[in-house]
């Protein structure tokens, strides 16, 4: 009996509640989506309205969002998506075809039960093992009613004590199994904030910059003031100037810290969307 799928489940972290792993995917997002193939495998539904085969892509939506990010399930109308079809032969829809690591594997055509779809499936990601292609997908979305994520229960209890150390390593035990969750890396970036700040006198902490423009610790002290002073621009544009103004080791450790404050505000936050851009302009 083989038993590294069931292996492979437990040591699975649980999906945060309402999670999907299923994305509708045209011409435009089809190639980006086939790149993801190299992390983790992903499973593309080719179907039509006019197929009559509804309760095989409700099927297929269940087990992608069971397996929590095993895989990511794409799906294509082929209707409003010709070449996609074309550029695969498919002659008949529906059909259902595996990606890992840029080759293509195909699964079947026509319709399928649950339980079956789900063997094959799970035959891919035995395949997708045995070929190092083992990470996890992230995912699309997440219901605005699902509720608190359990994962963050005991964060969430550290940040609420006020032990932001205590978060920062709960948040790191989250992110040493999924490193690109998006939650945990902002409420990472968050405690860490709190937990430098802690009882420091900002007035004090922005006139030791002030008076230390090239000292790489008081301009952090800074940022991290400043930022907390609700001044995001204030903060970024001080380490972007160090940045410009550093190198090797320093220049570095000025970078990562830049990159965790965006984590904190936010990465779609226009403040911080103005720094990226200047952030690779004093990088290159």
């Amino acid at each position: 009996m083989d038993l590294s799928g069931i292996v492979a489940a437990a040591k699975a972290p649980p999906p945060p509640p309402g999670a999907s792993y299923v994305l509708d995917i045209d011409q435009d997002t089809f190639e980006a989506v086939l790149s993801l193939s190299a992390r983790h495998p992903v499973v593309l539904e080719l179907n039509s309205p006019r197929a009559n085969a509804q309760s095989l892509s409700d099927a297929l939506v269940d087990l992608a969002n069971e397996a929590a990010g095993a895989y990511l399930l794409g799906r294509v109308d082929v209707d409003a998506n010709p070449q996609i079809a074309a550029a695969f032969g498919i002659q008949a829809v529906p059909a259902v075809i595996g990606v890992v690591g840029g080759q293509l594997a195909p699964l079947w055509q026509g319709t399928k039960s649950k339980e079956e779809a789900r063997a094959y499936i799970g035959q891919l990601l035995q395949a997708a093992a045995a070929n190092g292609v083992v990470g996890r997908a992230d995912p699309v979305s997440i219901a605005a009613d699902a509720g608190p994520d359990p994962r963050f229960a005991a964060a969430d209890a550290a940040l609420a004590a006020g032990d932001f150390a205590l978060a920062v390593a709960e948040f790191d035990k989250l992110l040493a199994n999924t490193p690109n969750d998006p939650e945990a890396k902002a409420g990472r970036a968050q405690a860490a904030l709190l937990a430098r700040l802690g009882s420091i006198d900002p007035t004090a902490v922005l006139a030791r910059a002030a008076e230390a423009p090239s000292d790489v610790a008081a301009q952090l002290a800074a940022a991290d003031t400043e930022l907390m002073g609700g001044a995001p621009d204030l903060a970024f544009a001080r380490l972007v100037e160090l940045i410009r103004n550093t190198t090797g080791a320093e220049r570095e450790s000025v970078r990562v810290r830049l990159l965790e404050l965006f984590e904190t505000v936010g990465p779609s936050d226009p403040s911080v969307l103005k720094a990226r851009r200047a952030l690779m302009s004093a990088l290159f």
